[in-house]
Formats: structure tokens, sequence, C-alpha cells
């Protein structure tokens, strides 16, 4: 059997400045018919960025309020894609914003999908090394805490679910690998 679905009819239900909702209808590989919501988004970047600082070397974190989950959360810097944007460009342009750093090593570490069971966003990982402060330059709207850990201290608090940001665990893992 074939594992593969045909769109029959879809219909826009919400168009928004960073998600569009589809609610399909589609013919799954038995021939029967089902919906599908699918959530579309541009995607996005995670930095996995490496800073020396008196001889051991950090781990660049941010903290910041996460309005869906009405709590503020630790990460990874990241940040969506703008349309047509090339992700090793939105990467760099990401650190430098929520960090004040540019990079001068870059990684590709591949991409994940998110929650591919309704959405199509997909996130590009990156691993930044040989880092200069060149300044603070945030995003309009976004409010951040900057903060440094070791690499033993971020695999404590993903153990201990200090960390709970599924793009964070991601980088992490394909990075540290």
């Amino acid at each position: 059997m074939d594992l593969i679905e045909k769109t029959l009819a879809s219909e826009v239900v919400y168009d928004g400045k960073i998600i569009t909702v589809y609610n399909d209808k589609v013919e799954i590989s038995d021939g029967k018919t089902s919906f599908r919501e699918v959530v579309e988004h541009s995607g996005g970047v995670v930095i996995l960025a490496f800073h020396k600082k008196d001889d051991t070397e950090k781990i660049l974190m941010v903290k910041q309020f996460r309005y869906p989950l009405k709590q503020p959360l630790l990460e990874l810097p990241a940040g969506k894609l703008e349309k047509g944007e090339d992700p090793f460009e939105a990467a760099k342009r990401e650190l430098t914003e929520e960090t004040g750093y540019i990079a001068k090593n870059w990684e590709d570490l591949g991409h994940i999908f998110t929650s591919p069971g309704y959405s199509d966003e997909k996130l590009y990982l990156y691993k930044a090394t040989d880092l200069e402060y060149v300044g603070d330059c945030p995003d309009e709207g976004e409010i951040l805490i900057e903060y440094e850990f070791s690499i033993d201290e971020i695999k404590k608090m993903i153990k201990d679910g200090e960390i709970t940001d599924a793009k964070t665990i991601c980088a992490v893992m394909k990075g540290l690998n």
C-alpha cells in the first residue's frame, strides 16, 4: 500500500501574518476520504552558538515569554523566516538580533519538522562558533534575557525538564554529536 494522500479540495480557513490554515478534503491510500487541517508556516532557524568565555565553552541561550504557553521559555536563539528568505542568512540575522553576536564559522545541522501531523513548519538548524560581540540589536516587539551555559549545564537542564523547547533540544542533540 502506498502512503499517499491526494488533495481533493482545499479551503483557506485563516490567512494571517505568520500562518495560513487550510481545511483540506483528501483521499487516503485505501480510497476513502478524510479531512486534514493544515497550518502553513514559512519556517524558521535555530542557532546553537558556542562562545568561549574564560577558557570555557559556553552555549548562548535566550529566555522569552511565549504567549501561547503563557510563560517564559529558555531556548536557543531562533526566529522565523521571512517569505523567500535564505535560511542561512536568516540564521546570521537572528543570532545578531537575539544575542548581539556574529559568528565566523557556521555548520549546517540539517532541519526538523516541528509538528508534521498538522503543520508544514520546517526549522533549519545551525551551529555557530568563533563569535564576536557587535552589540545589541533586538527585533521590534521582542524582549529577551540572554544567558550563557556550559554544555554540561545544558544537558542537565534538558534532563531535569528546565529546558522543554523541542527545537532547542533537537539542535543541542544534533550539534553535540
